[in-house]
């Protein structure tokens, strides 16, 4: 029997289950989906969908590799280079996955199917666009029922968007919190009065609370007289209500115009982009993380050189600029999110295992941080031993890091108010501590300036 582990994520659905096999990934389908399975493949809708990019590929395999009698089909999935979760994600990252869910619903009754789930959680990014990954998500059309995971779709997609779109509040920190979703009873309580105007927000929000608090506790109630033209309005009704909503760019974040306003401005970032391109002609590995990445610039240099770059930042807005952007690259290889390293995501879910955190997903062999350390260091009270291992624990070779000095304007703004900090904090203590991690290989002064980039190689 071949060396088998059940992905601690994959446990709900009885139709089957993603594990691997001597570290590679693999999903089981189960004899009770059989119908379903098959008549995703004789129906056309797996080419369909496949085809244009909107469902992961897969190749059977002819092996019970998990030796259960339950067993009926073994997938082998499309490789993905990173898994990311929705609490992670910009506003048009969850919008994007949203609509998608929406189109694959629509060409799936075409087909005599519908998704049984509608859930984020069965969405990744691949190339700046998402991407369907639950092959088991499908079950055959009964044309009388409603849409049984339309409430799902709600809580998951439309609820957040909306509370973002009114209240500029980030959709990432909600989705930490809601992990299944954000309830029309909550949602209907945040939105604003304005939001009433809008028909759909009526139907969606406040009427679906409406019939929540006064159903009862019974699934006796049927409902009647539903067909497909119902379903279909509902579902357009869904797709317009969220293509119309907006990610609002009005409020002043940290990072906002941050080289506009600096003397270090285009002259600085020239010379570091200089500096920068000759430590990274020679990498090796297929992922890079940029940490604190900021509007992008060093990760689409970065992603000429490395087929999957990582770029995450705390600032939303941000990473919503930078994913609109990459949707518009020749080179789509970077994938944005909304991370914040002194706050990263954890593991969560069932028994602490469902969902991987960051620190777990993000280590690859190249970590960039540029223009971060004094933000960790003089803002967040972060101790330089600290900023060391966690690079470290997120590299497994290469380190470009930026230093930046006491007596720089943006340190000096940093700790204008601020009577106590780490100290010492010079390039002198700096180096000494990421020694117990990496080895120096480079050091260089950007010229006008008094910041050191390095690149680092981690030690074995």
């Amino acid at each position: 029997m071949a060396d088998v582990l059940y992905h601690p994520a994959s446990y709900k659905d009885p139709s089957g289950f993603v594990f691997t096999s001597n570290g590679k990934i693999f999903r089981q389908v189960n004899k009770s989906y059989r119908e379903d399975y098959d008549l995703l493949l004789s129906s056309g809708l797996y080419k369909e969908l496949s085809e244009k990019k909107f469902l992961v590929t897969h190749q059977e395999v002819s092996e019970n590799l998990t030796q259960t009698n339950e067993w009926y089909k073994t997938l082998s999935p499309e490789h993905l280079p990173f898994i990311s979760y929705p609490y992670e994600w910009c506003f048009d990252e969850l919008k994007d996955a949203a609509l998608l869910t929406l189109k694959v619903m629509k060409i799936s009754m075409k087909r005599g199917m519908i998704l049984k789930d509608a859930t984020p959680f069965n969405v990744q990014f691949l190339h700046a666009r998402p991407i369907f990954i639950d092959t088991l998500s499908f079950e055959k059309y009964e044309i009388s029922k409603p849409w049984i995971a339309y409430r799902q779709f709600c809580e998951c997609f439309l609820f957040p968007l909306l509370l973002e779109h009114y209240r500029q509040i980030d959709t990432q920190k909600l989705l930490t919190v809601y992990l299944e979703g954000i309830p029309a009873q909550t949602t209907a309580k945040l939105l604003p009065r304005k939001s009433l105007l809008n028909i759909n927000i009526l139907l969606h929000v406040f009427l679906q609370n409406s019939v929540a608090a006064t159903a009862a506790p019974t699934n006796s109630r049927r409902i009647t007289d539903f067909n497909p033209n119902k379903l279909l309005r509902l579902i357009d009704s869904l797709e317009s209500t969220i293509r119309h909503l907006r990610f609002k760019t009005t409020v002043r974040t940290t990072w906002n115009n941050y080289y506009e306003e600096t003397i270090l401005s285009q002259e600085y970032l020239n010379k570091k982009e200089h500096i920068f391109r000759e430590y990274i002609k020679d990498l090796q590995g297929s992922k890079a993380i940029d940490i604190g990445c900021n509007d992008g610039f060093f990760s689409k240099i970065l992603a000429e050189y490395i087929p999957n770059v990582i770029a995450v930042d705390f600032d939303s807005q941000c990473i919503n600029r930078l994913y609109t952007e990459t949707k518009s690259l020749l080179n789509k290889n970077i994938l944005p999110l909304c991370v914040d390293l002194t706050n990263p995501s954890p593991s969560v879910g069932f028994n602490h295992a469902e969902r991987e955190s960051f620190r777990e997903r993000a280590k690859s062999a190249t970590a960039i941080a540029l223009g971060l350390i004094h933000h960790l260091v003089l803002s967040k009270n972060i101790p330089i031993s600290g900023v060391a291992k966690m690079f470290a624990d997120l590299t497994t070779d290469t380190l470009i890091i930026e230093f930046v000095p006491l007596n720089d304007e943006k340190a000096q703004l940093l700790i204008a108010n601020k009577t106590k900090y780490h100290v010492p904090y010079d390039s002198t203590t700096f180096e000494l501590v990421f020694e117990k991690y990496f080895a120096i290989e480079k050091r260089a002064t950007i010229p006008g300036t008094e910041r050191i980039l390095y690149r680092m190689r981690i030690k074995s």
